[in-house]
C-alpha cells in the first residue's frame, strides 16, 4: 500500500477539495440523482464562498487524504448544532478509482481519534437511501437511526441518518 498522509485542510486547499468533489460526485451520484441536481449541489456546497464560510466559522473541519499518487479523498466533520456531544460527518469522499483500499476507513478512524481526544463518542451522518456507501458505513458500525428528507433548493435529499457510538 502507498504511504498515506491525512492532514488538516484550510482555505488554501479549497481548489483541491473542489477538484476532488467534481471527480467523485458524478460517478457516485449519477445512478441515483439527476444531473441537474448534482450540478446544483456541487455549485452550492463546493463554491469557494461556501467552503470558506464553513471553514472560517469552524462549523466543518476538513481533512485531506493523500497517497503517493496525490490527493485521493477528503472528509469534513463538525459539532451538531442541537447537541454539542454529537458530531456530524458532513462529507466523506474517496476517488472512485481508489475505493476499497481502506482510505475511507482511515479517514473515519482519524476523525474518531480526534473526537475521542475531546471526550466525544458519537458521530452521525446522512447518506442517500439509495447510495451504496450505506453498506460501507454499516461495516464500520454505523446504524440507521431514522430517515430524513432534506430540502436543498428545489431538490430533496432522501437520506438515512446513521449513528456510530464508539
Amino acid at each position: 500500500m502507498n504511504d498515506v498522509v491525512i492532514r488538516n485542510a484550510g482555505p488554501a486547499d479549497i481548489p483541491i477539495i473542489q477538484e476532488l468533489a467534481e471527480l467523485i460526485w458524478w460517478p457516485t451520484y449519477s445512478p441515483i440523482v439527476a444531473p441537474e441536481q448534482i450540478r446544483f449541489m456541487l455549485d452550492l456546497i463546493y463554491s469557494s464562498a461556501a467552503l470558506e464560510k464553513v471553514m472560517q466559522e469552524g462549523t466543518q473541519r476538513f481533512l485531506l487524504l493523500q497517497d503517493d499518487n496525490g490527493y485521493q479523498g477528503f472528509a469534513a466533520f463538525g459539532v451538531r448544532a442541537e447537541d454539542d456531544t454529537i458530531f456530524k460527518l458532513h462529507k466523506l469522499y474517496i476517488d472512485t478509482r481508489n475505493q476499497g483500499k481502506g482510505y475511507g476507513k482511515m479517514l473515519i478512524n482519524e476523525i474518531k481519534t480526534r473526537l475521542r481526544q475531546n471526550g466525544i463518542r458519537t458521530l452521525d451522518l446522512n447518506v442517500n437511501r439509495h447510495n451504496k456507501a450505506k453498506s460501507f458505513y454499516e461495516k464500520l458500525g454505523f446504524v440507521v437511526i431514522k430517515e430524513e428528507d432534506v430540502s436543498i433548493g428545489p431538490y430533496w435529499m432522501n437520506d438515512f441518518v446513521m449513528r456510530l457510538t464508539f
